[in-house]
């Protein structure tokens, strides 16, 4: 029997779900069995539209859910969807702490269904290939991206640049940097977090972020990610000399090696539907969500001085001059910018996670 499979949160980014169910329904994959927003979308024809994912559920019945909504929303669907008898397949971040961790597992064990989190870079060959070239490595893991989110971006929804509804540079549109780096590092027990998070803008949150974590075997990852910044660094994560270029599966196994982009991505949905063993599971998002809780409990970000920043060429707001290459810097270096001669910089701040000792066992059971 074709599964049936509803959206919950069918605009915005549910647009890029939507491409994909279509495109499945099509090969007779699946069906898509409603879409459900609390704003009005564009409709689709033949499928049913629901305001209140209640509403679906009951008169639905789908087999699977994706719930593309904000991340602070996601236990409540989440645990309405398990209970209706669905597998889920959830946007990342999954949860905002980890006790809605706790209880989204518990749940999913259960309920006896499935729970796969929306890491779709986790399906990628290139990141397998980097995992097995980088096993046993004591090295170091580092993790560099610099992207231009405009003003716009921090009013397309109004939990949008909101430290309270779990937005920001690292736990949102850079969280894949994160969980690579963690997969990258395999087994890695985090036991410190040095954190230094800044703002360009009139945000509640922060759109420069720089982290440094260091494991119980005194290992350490390194992320430093912008998103003002005029010049892109699509996203690296770097071992050694060996670096994957993550949202391309370009990889580079030497320094003197050429880049070569490595064919292959495992859809989420399809590994779900397929009833093999989870890509991106709930339990291997763990670790993942211990930081970013202690990330989004940290203080208000520190405001970079306007005299530091410049107009962006296209409008739109503006950006941090040179950004990009501090955020290679840090990621080459460890060193984060309150230890460099940057002037704007504050010191970091400091949390131990020692009381999360296992939170990344989950890691090493899916390498």
């Amino acid at each position: 029997m074709i599964p049936r499979v509803a959206l919950v949160g069918a605009g915005g980014h549910g647009i890029s779900h939507r491409r994909t169910l279509k495109d499945l329904e099509g090969r007779g994959v699946l069906e898509i069995a409603a879409f459900c927003d609390r704003n009005p979308v564009e409709p689709e024809p033949g499928v049913p539209f629901f305001d209140d994912h209640r509403e679906l559920l009951a008169a639905v019945r789908p087999d699977v859910v994706i719930i593309c909504t904000p991340p602070h929303t996601h236990l409540p669907i989440a645990l309405d969807c398990l209970a209706a008898g669905a597998d889920l397949l959830l946007e990342k971040p999954p949860v905002t702490t980890l006790d809605e961790h706790a209880r989204l597992a518990a749940a999913v064990r259960e309920s006896g269904r499935r729970c796969q989190v929306g890491f779709q870079a986790l399906g990628s060959a290139a990141l397998g290939r980097l995992c097995a070239a980088t096993v046993g490595s004591t090295e170091p893991v580092s993790a560099a991206g610099a992207w231009w989110r405009p003003d716009s971006y921090y009013r397309r929804a109004p939990w949008a640049g909101r430290q309270a509804t779990f937005d920001g540079a690292l736990v949102n549109p850079f969280a894949h940097a994160l969980m690579q780096a963690l997969v990258v590092a395999d087994g890695f027990e985090p036991v410190l977090m040095e954190l230094e998070r800044y703002r360009t803008r009139e945000i509640q949150t922060d759109d420069c972020t720089f982290l440094r974590l260091t494991g119980a075997d005194g290992r350490t990852i390194v992320v430093a990610v912008t998103l003002a910044s005029e010049v892109f660094v699509a996203g690296e994560i770097q071992v050694g000399e060996a670096v994957l270029e993550y949202p391309t599966d370009r990889l580079r196994l030497g320094a003197d090696a050429p880049f070569e982009e490595i064919p292959g991505r495992i859809g989420l949905l399809e590994n779900l539907l397929s009833g093999a063993a989870l890509i991106a599971p709930l339990e291997r998002t763990r670790t993942f969500t211990a930081v970013a809780e202690a990330i989004v409990a940290a203080p208000m970000p520190a405001t970079i001085p306007p005299g530091e920043l410049g107009p962006h060429p296209e409008g739109g707001g503006r950006i941090l001059p040179g950004v990009h290459e501090l955020v290679r810097q840090v990621a080459a270096t460890g060193l984060l910018p309150s230890e460099s001669d940057i002037t704007w910089a504050v010191a970091p701040h400091r949390v131990s996670l020692q009381q999360e000792k296992g939170v990344s066992d989950a890691q090493a059971e899916h390498r």
